[in-house]
Formats: structure tokens, sequence, C-alpha cells
């Protein structure tokens, strides 16, 4: 690690800081030094830089470095339960009468005595607001030259509990990206719990003691490794799930509180797998406990595996704020200001945006604009880019609810905003985006059971139509995937009756066409039924178009009948135009096409007048976007790599449909 070895070494933003916030800054590099090996927390270790060693003189700092030596951070053992940190003095006792030969003649807890808000304020307008994110950075211990600008407003929003009352955030990621780091070691008014079981005594009242618990205590109240947590009060999860709401519960009193509710840990698996499965999703690590109601509550979610791995190539040796007066200026703001009205009157989100979404996005950019904004308005281009963020992180959670839930409670996932020009801007989360198993999920059974969900269940199988689950071919690419090539379907037996099927087409599965899947149920059909909402968008209507020339070669068929839906993205006229292009396409074979709109529908299920009923969890669109239209596979359906879908094939017991 570099040295700033004098003050010519400074850089602009140092020499600023140190003019403009004299005797509050402090030298982090000298922080790292110390800070290795030692289990204090860093506004502790601060606070004594600051009185023993705020020199800025190499030779001093090197005589001096005693003064912070083993005999301060490591010798004392904690004095109070609960984690505080003081400064203190234990003298003899020189009364020989007396049974005590020591005792405490002065504690001072660590923190600043006087905290003038004003003029923390009014030292932040000295500074423009990238610079002034910079020093926020700086001042908890990274160089901000290495982050790219995304990663720096991750680091801002883990900040966000320290600073905006009632906040409800969560942060699920890889190992060792310093998730914990901003509760544990940033500020004396947050405390970790780190595993074990969360109480409703310990976390909100003591009915035995009358005594409220930690949320009465400290600012916030964050769960280290949230998916080792251990609730076996049923009562607990309810007064969470109250308390992260509106911030108050009941417990024989009614108590309100003003402390965040931070949750991190986790996440093992690849980000791409999940959101590519339908089986998983983003929200896996979570106790089984935290029911929907609970992840409703989450204002924000960032995306931990976008944080880089801790190292010393993102540690500064640069000046920063003593942290302990920054956290100060946190602790000042969630107690006594409130920005969600000035948020309020100056936001506009898109109609998608319903009762939590909007109180949550607004809680993020009012956390937002007291980190970076403390007195003075962000201008319009820094407002639009907090509520982008704050609306990203609130998709995060719509879009996991939405996976989970067997129903459309959440599926108003596109959550938008209008900027300052007025235009309407559709935010989306960066790993989902492409996604269509997080995008446009499988809808499960209302009734539907963990038993009745598992792949070894007596009616199911895991293998393509019956006339072709017999070969014996276990060569071929795709049989790993439970499926065969078409090559290897065309030799099927022509005896073979179809069967009832239920299957799973696997992520990146090949070998999956319409004439596989579908064209040995059309024997004797005579009209095709398909609800698809999602026939919309052009490579959608490609792909009717590719199942309308599977279905036609059935010798009897007369008519197709579609049913999709639309929304304020579809292009009706060249929906329209498609079809008719399609229609008369279809007349010069004496196929009657007839196509209608309805925007509610969401049931995706292809219907056969024989009897025969196929329902595949994504519509006809399960097929993965080509790196390139001119690759294999982009043109021969065979070999197109599927997303993940579930395949039922069954009769109606109501035999032929009427068309």
């Amino acid at each position: 690690m570099s040295e700033v070895n004098d003050t010519a070494a400074q850089d602009a933003l140092d020499r600023k800081l140190n003019a403009v916030f004299a005797g509050k800054v402090v030298r982090k590099d000298l922080l790292h030094r110390i800070k290795k090996g030692t289990n204090v927390p860093t506004f502790v270790l601060e606070f004594l830089l600051a009185r023993y060693c705020a020199s800025d003189e190499p030779a001093e700092i090197a005589s001096q470095r005693i003064a912070v030596g083993e005999r301060f951070y490591r010798d004392n053992e904690r004095l109070l339960e609960g984690g505080i940190w003081a400064e203190v003095v234990v003298a003899h006792n020189d009364v020989d009468a007396d049974n005590d030969a020591f005792y405490v003649e002065d504690l001072s807890p660590i923190q600043l005595s006087r905290f003038k808000f004003d003029a923390y304020g009014e030292g932040r307008a000295a500074f423009t607001r990238d610079e002034w994110l910079d020093v926020v950075l700086r001042s908890v211990g990274l160089e901000p030259s290495r982050l790219d600008r995304r990663r720096k407003l991750h680091f801002i929003a883990r900040l966000a509990p320290l600073v905006e009352a009632n906040f409800n955030f969560i942060e699920l990621g890889p190992r060792g990206t310093g998730k914990s780091y901003f509760f544990s070691e940033f500020s004396p008014y947050s405390t970790l719990i780190s595993g074990g079981q969360a109480t409703k005594a310990v976390l909100f009242y003591n009915n035995a003691r009358s005594k409220i618990g930690l949320v009465g205590f400290w600012d916030t109240v964050a769960f280290d490794e949230v998916g080792g947590i251990k609730v076996k009060d049923p009562d607990t999860i309810q007064i969470l799930k109250d308390y992260m709401a509106n911030g108050r519960f009941s417990r024989g009193v009614e108590v309100i509180a003003d402390a965040s509710m931070a949750f991190v840990g986790n996440i093992d698996q690849s980000i791409e797998q999940i959101v590519n499965s339908t089986e998983y999703d983003l929200f896996q690590p979570l106790p089984p406990q935290f029911d929907l109601a609970v992840m409703d509550r989450f204002a924000c979610y960032l995306p931990g595996w976008e944080m880089p791995k801790t190292g010393s190539a993102y540690l500064t040796d640069r000046y920063g704020l003593i942290t302990d007066y920054l956290a100060e200026a946190f602790h000042y703001q969630l107690k006594h200001t409130n920005r969600f009205d000035e948020v309020s009157k100056r936001i506009r989100l898109g109609r998608n945006v319903e009762g939590r979404d909007e109180k949550g996005i607004k809680k993020t950019v009012s956390a937002f604009l007291k980190i970076l904004h403390p007195l003075e308005p962000p201008s319009d281009e820094e407002f639009d880019e907090y509520v982008a963020y704050a609306v990203e992180g609130r998709r995060r959670i719509k879009e996991q609810m939405n996976k989970r839930k067997p129903d459309d409670e959440f599926a108003r996932i596109d959550l938008a905003y209008l900027d300052a020009e007025g235009n309407q801007v559709t935010v989306h989360c960066p790993e989902t985006r492409n996604a269509p198993a997080t995008l446009e999920p499988m809808r499960r059974r209302l009734s539907e059971t963990a038993e009745d969900a598992a792949p070894d269940k007596a009616t199911a199988t895991s293998g393509p139509p019956a006339e072709v689950a017999g070969s014996t071919d276990e060569t071929t690419p795709a049989a790993a995937d439970g499926a065969l090539p078409e090559r290897v379907q065309a030799e099927a037996p022509a005896t073979a009756q179809p069967q009832e099927q239920h299957f799973t087409i696997h992520y990146g599965a090949t070998g999956y066409t319409y004439d596989a899947i579908i064209g040995p149920y059309l024997a004797g059909a005579r009209a095709v039924e398909i609800e698809d909402p999602y026939i919309r968008a052009r490579h959608q209507i490609g792909n009717f178009v590719r199942f309308c020339e599977a279905v036609v070669k059935q010798p009897g068929l007369r008519r197709i009948t579609l049913t999709t839906s639309c929304d304020e993205h579809t292009d009706l006229k060249a929906l329209h135009e498609a079809m008719e292009a399609l229609k008369q396409s279809l007349l010069e074979i004496d196929v009657v096409l007839d196509v209608r709109v309805n925007e509610h529908l969401h049931d995706r299920e292809i219907r056969l007048d024989n009897g025969w009923c196929i329902k595949i969890g994504r519509g006809l669109d399960f097929y993965q976007k080509p790196d390139s239209w001119y690759a294999i596979g982009a043109n021969d359906f065979s070999l197109r790599p599927c997303l993940e879908t579930k395949v039922d094939i069954y009769r109606r017991a109501s035999g032929r449909s009427q068309s």
C-alpha cells in the first residue's frame, strides 16, 4: 500500500477536506495498519488516532505509534453488555478497609460530546456531489478511484439503514464482500446479531422485565448470516412484520421505535442459474419463517454479487472524515430530519408502482439525500439517478416475490418513474433482464404442495413425449436433458400411441421443437386454441408462425384461434399487420386464423379439439435468444438451447372442444 509521506502528496480532495473539516479528519492508512488482527471497531480506533496521532509528519507518526499500542485496544475487556465502548480511567483504592482494590474513576463513551449538524451541512456545501460521494467512501475506508459509479452507489446504499429510520434493507451475495462491516464497525449506534435465535424479548420487548428490546436502543439492528436465524416462536415473526411495516408493535403495551432492520447473508449458487431456474429465487437463503409478507416489507435489495471482494486493493490511504463524526451526522439525521415529504413532492412514479413499492422507493431516495445532500436538494439529474437506483432495488424484491407467488398479486414488476423531462423510464435489474424464468414465471397451482411438486411423483416423467421415450439411444446430445433430437424421434415406431406426459425442459437443453412436443397429439384434430399472453414482440410473433407451421401439417386442421394480451409497450399496429399477413398465408392452405386480444390474460394453454391439452409453462417463448442470428440454432429450433420450463400434456375429460 502506498503511503502519504507529506502534505505535498495529498491530492486535491485531501487538501479540501482538511481545510473544511479541520480536526475532524484522519489518515485512513493509519487505521489499516493497526486494524489487522484486532477485534476493535473502527470508530474506536479512529477515536484514539484522532486524539493521540493526528499529526501528518512522518517522523512524528512513526514515534507516536506506541500511543495506540496493544495496551489501548487489546487488553481492555468489554465493560458493558451490548458492545458499548468507552474511555475508562481505573484508579487504585487507598482505603484499606474497603474490599475493592480498584475502582472506576471515570468512564466516557467513545463518541463526540457535541455535534453541530449545521456546521456539517455547511461543510458539505463546499464540495460538489461527486466530491462528497468520494469523501463518504474514503471516510469508510474505501478508495473511490477504484470503483465505478454503480459500485459507489451500492456502498452508499449499505449506509442507508444508518441514516433513515425504519428502513428495511437486505443484501445477499458471495462471502467476503464486507456485507456486515458497516453495521459492526462503522457506527456506535448500530448492533449486529450474529446468527442464533432471534426472540421477541431480545428484539422487541421483554414482558417479564417490562423493558424494550434492541429496537429501542439502536439506530440499526442488523442480522448477520440471516439464513442461520432460528425463530421458534411464531409471535416473533408477526411482531417483526408489524414493526417492519410501520415502526410499531404491541406486546401488552404499544411500542414505537426508529431502528432500521438490515438483513445480510450469503448466496452460494450461481446467480445466472438462479434467475434462469423455475425452482429457485434470489430469496433462497432466507429462513423458511420469512414468508412473502416479510419480503414485501423490504425497501431495497442490494445485489451483493456485484460487490468487490474485500481486499487491500480497494482500501484508501487518503484522508477521510473521522468515522465517529460521520456516524454522528447519520445518527442526527435519523433522529431529527425527515426527507420523505420532500421526496414525495418531487418524485413521479409509473402506474405499476403499488403501495409498498412506493414507500420503499421513497425511503431509499430519502436515505440517499441524507447521505449525499444533508442540507441542499440535489439537481434533477442527481435526483433521477437516486430514483432509478431505488426503483431497481425495489423491483428486485418484487420480481422474486412474483416468482414465488402462485397467482398474480406481484405480477406488476415493470416499475418505472418519470424523469425531469417527463419521460417514463422503466427500470430493469441487470441480472434478470434476459431471464424469462424470473420475468415470466410459471404459475404453480394454488393447492400444490412441496410433495406434489417433487420430480419423483408417480404421475411425472422426465422424458419427452411417449412415442420416443422408449428409445434406448443414450448417446444423443440431448439425452441427458430428458429429450431426443428430431432425427431420433423420426425413427420412433409409427404404431406408438400418444400418452399423457409431465416433464421438464431444462435450461440449456436442445432437441425440443413444437413438432416434437405437439405433433404426436394432432391426429384427428380439426381446431387448435392457444392462449398465450406473450405473442407481442417480433420474436414472439415469429415463434407463433413456427407453431402454425407445425400444426398445419395435420391434414384435417381447419382453424387456429389465438388469444393473447398487450401492454403499454406493445406495438399494436405491428402486431395487427403481422397477424393479417399470417391470416392471408393460412387462408391459402384452407386454415382460418382468429386472433383475440385480452388485456387480463395470464394463462398459457394449447387445446386441441380431439381432447388433448398441452401446457408449456412459458408458453411458446421457451427458447434462448441466440448470441447471433447467424449462429447455429438461430433458425433450426431443434438446435436452439431452451429456457427451463415444465410441460404437461393430458387428455381433457370433456373430450372434443367446440370452435
